[in-house]
């Protein structure tokens, strides 16, 4: 299969923003509004694409991930978020008075991490509004597999999801269906993305499987997103460049972008044809050899829908 190689230039960087980690990219449909969160600096973002306009609310705790919140009837000027953060997940206000600089959170869930220094990674809601979340040590040098991925729900509140043993989670994505789960292991020593099945009534994981093995590319796996057809858009980490896999693990596109470390990647737009890249950088030396490490990359991929995203039903 020929291999379709798009090259993204620095014109696409959002001006004047460098995130430590930025992470977590999901798209609002219903305010068209882009939110991500900078897991090191605990400050969440918002843009609007349209005015360019960019505002940020500071954590109590990092968080690792977010998603969506049900709107009310009458849909205030930013939606209620969830966050896993460090400690557990968090409902997330984000108040839009001038000078707010403070996010409202609220705990919904506390997490016993089986070791100190962990927190939680990578994440996303599956269909039904289930929250899926993986935890990590935070000192990747430790190569500790204590990482393992948990579940949110309104009615069963935090519970074990089945997968763990994880140096670094990571990947998280569902297929269109939502019966089949992606998730990769990030750390040098995994470089591997799974496929799991997915029970749409239990949420149950089962039958893990290789989906892609990265061991011999550059890059390593990090966030990911999967598109209306099934492709799986992974962040090559260390290499550059967004891959798309088939939904039978053939690489069939890759998107080249100016930071070296992209993290996550999502899709969305007016139109479901925009992507939205984070990125990390732990600035001195890394900038060096990454200049535009930090930046988060916006652009338009013609040709490509994105699924709309769900929102965690507690």
């Amino acid at each position: 299969m020929t291999v379709d190689i798009l090259e993204i230039g620095p014109e696409a960087l959002l001006p004047g923003l460098r995130n430590g980690t930025g992470e977590s990219p999901v798209w609002d449909a219903t305010r068209g509004r882009w939110y991500w969160t900078d897991i090191p600096n605990r400050i969440l973002y918002r843009l609007d694409p349209e005015s360019g306009a960019l505002r940020s609310w500071r954590l109590a705790e990092v968080a690792g991930c977010l998603a969506l919140r049900p709107d009310g009837a009458q849909p205030g000027p930013n939606p209620s978020l969830v966050c896993a953060c460090q400690s557990g997940l968090f409902a997330v206000e984000l108040p839009d008075a001038e000078g707010a600089e403070e996010a409202v959170m609220t705990r919904l869930a506390s997490v016993a991490h089986p070791r100190e220094g962990m927190r939680f990674n990578d994440g996303r809601c599956d269909r039904q509004g289930r929250f899926l979340a993986s935890t990590m040590v935070g000192d990747i040098s430790l190569a500790d597999p204590s990482g393992r991925w948990y579940r949110l729900t309104s009615e069963g509140g935090l519970e074990e999801a089945g997968l763990g043993g994880l140096i670094v989670p990571n990947g998280s994505a569902f297929s269109p269906d939502g019966r089949t789960f992606y998730a990769s292991g990030t750390h040098p020593t995994e470089r591997m993305v799974w496929a799991l099945d997915y029970d749409t009534e239990t949420g149950a994981l089962s039958n893990r499987r290789v989906f892609v093995d990265m061991r011999g590319m550059v890059g390593r796996p990090d966030g990911a997103t999967v598109d209306a057809e099934g492709g799986y858009w992974s962040c090559a980490l260390d290499e550059g460049c967004i891959k798309r896999f088939t939904p039978d693990g053939v690489l069939d596109r890759i998107v080249r972008v100016p930071m070296k470390k992209p993290a996550m990647c999502a899709l969305g737009g007016a139109d479901g044809q925009t992507m939205l890249v984070t990125s990390l950088s732990r600035g001195g030396a890394d900038l060096e050899t990454d200049p535009e490490g930090g930046r988060v990359a916006l652009f338009r991929l013609p040709g490509v829908r994105a699924i709309p995203e769900p929102r965690f039903a507690g």
